[in-house]
């Protein structure tokens, strides 16, 4: 982890937050050949091609007829997992749900002289959940993409997942998954664009994957609709000089301990917890680490401590960093929270830990990564919904802005578009 005085200079200056901020940019001229290729197989051999590339990526051999997971398994899973954690799964589900059944859209419509202006909320009707089985299994990932989709409404709920083991099976027989395929990679993410002879076409592709994933995601959008490209997973803890060094060092750790690429940053105005922190993290928390290689990596490449002046100075530079998970470590964290304009979620004090958020507090944790805060927001209802404006003018209506219509139409050299609302105009 290394730790960078920026005290006394203009922080973007220093070529570390460059180097942070880029982390998440792949050469994707590698990878995106094979993912083109993968698509394009898929959509022109269906279930065969998916027979194929599972055994090729996935180590795993399968039949067409074994590509859907049958709904006895999902219960037989759910049935076999231990007990508190069955319980945190339903917790977690009832937690989350009733968080996103605050962000509901209702249809509207205002009546004005001879008009009647709405919009119409439906939701989508069929939706396709990803979940990764590589190097962790997501079962949290299920639950936080399932629920919001429920909530909003969506007829038909399917998932792609390679390998998923028990708990993830079982958070899917909790969330009441229509269908589940024994399918990841990029061709899952194909085959739930197009559908194939099993696979169920969907019209939205939500949930984290690997550079394959991403890429899929990126090059099918427009044939089905996506949720965002995932980047490698940050935090970025703000903290003073009253935060414990040892929960600021687990928390940037539980970031770590995903992949080599994730960032875990520090910015504070105290020198000392920076380095309490750090020799805290290397000398206790990472020495019998069961995923030390991985976090060790992570921490050594992208573990960063900014020292700053002040805490309005450690705004600026997490408003710059934009990171998915913010979490304010101070005296008076509610301070900072108006001068914080970009992150994905906010962690306000010593206890709001981002685990929590990651499994059972309500909102979800699927987060714009790689600076996508500034623009993004977290996975929620709205994602699953569709607006349609309605309209209904009346003679009486038309009469009192055809005219307006007509000079625009004008303006912009369209004649048929003037000539629609004149016919009606002169044609008494």
């Amino acid at each position: 982890m290394k730790i960078v005085d920026l005290r006394g200079r203009y922080f973007k200056e220093d070529e570390s937050l460059e180097f942070l901020i880029k982390r998440g940019d792949i050469e994707t001229e590698k990878y995106e050949p094979i993912v083109k290729t993968i698509i394009k197989e898929v959509k022109e051999r269906g279930d065969e091609a998916l027979v194929e590339f599972t055994e090729k990526f996935d180590k795993v051999k399968l039949n067409p007829e074994d590509l859907v997971i049958p709904f006895e398994e999902l219960e037989k899973a759910y049935n076999e997992i231990e007990d508190d954690v069955r319980w945190a799964y339903e917790v977690a589900y009832e937690r989350i749900y009733e968080f996103h059944e605050h962000q509901k859209e209702k249809s509207f419509f205002k009546e004005e002289e001879g008009m009647i202006l709405g919009q119409k909320i439906t939701p989508l009707e069929v939706v396709g959940l990803y979940v990764p089985g590589g190097k962790a299994a997501y079962p949290s990932s299920v639950i936080m993409n399932a629920a919001p989709a429920r909530v909003a409404g969506v007829k038909e709920i399917v998932m792609c997942s390679p390998n998923p083991n028990k708990y993830t099976l079982a958070a899917a027989f909790v969330c009441g998954i229509d269908t589940v395929y024994r399918i990841g990679g990029a061709q899952a993410v194909a085959a739930m664009a197009y559908g194939t002879e099993t696979v169920r076409k969907v019209d939205k592709i939500v949930g984290p994957g690997n550079i394959y994933v991403a890429l899929a995601k990126k090059n099918l959008y427009g044939i089905v609709d996506i949720d965002m490209i995932a980047g490698p997973s940050e935090i970025l803890v703000i903290a003073d000089e009253s935060a414990n060094y040892k929960w600021v060092a687990a928390d940037l750790l539980s970031q770590a301990e995903h992949d080599e690429l994730a960032a875990s940053i520090l910015v504070t105005t105290s020198e000392d917890l920076a380095k309490k922190v750090k020799e805290y993290l290397y000398t206790e928390l990472l020495k019998d680490f069961p995923r030390k290689e991985i976090a060790e990596k992570s921490l050594n490449v992208y573990g960063h401590a900014f020292i700053v002046d002040d805490l309005d100075t450690a705004c600026e530079v997490s408003n710059y960093i934009a990171p998915e998970h913010l979490e304010i470590i101070t005296k008076n964290p509610f301070d900072l929270l108006n001068k914080i304009y970009h992150a994905g979620a906010i962690f306000l004090g010593e206890y709001a830990t981002e685990p929590l958020g990651d499994y059972i507090l309500g909102p979800n944790h699927v987060l714009p990564t790689s600076r996508a805060a500034r623009f993004s927001s977290p996975l929620g209802v709205y994602d699953f919904i569709k607006r349609s404006s309605v309209i209904y003018v009346s003679k009486e209506g038309f009469d009192r802005v055809a005219k307006h219509a007509i000079n625009m139409a004008k303006s912009e050299g369209l004649e048929a578009h003037k000539l629609s609302v004149e016919i009606r105009k002169n044609d008494k």
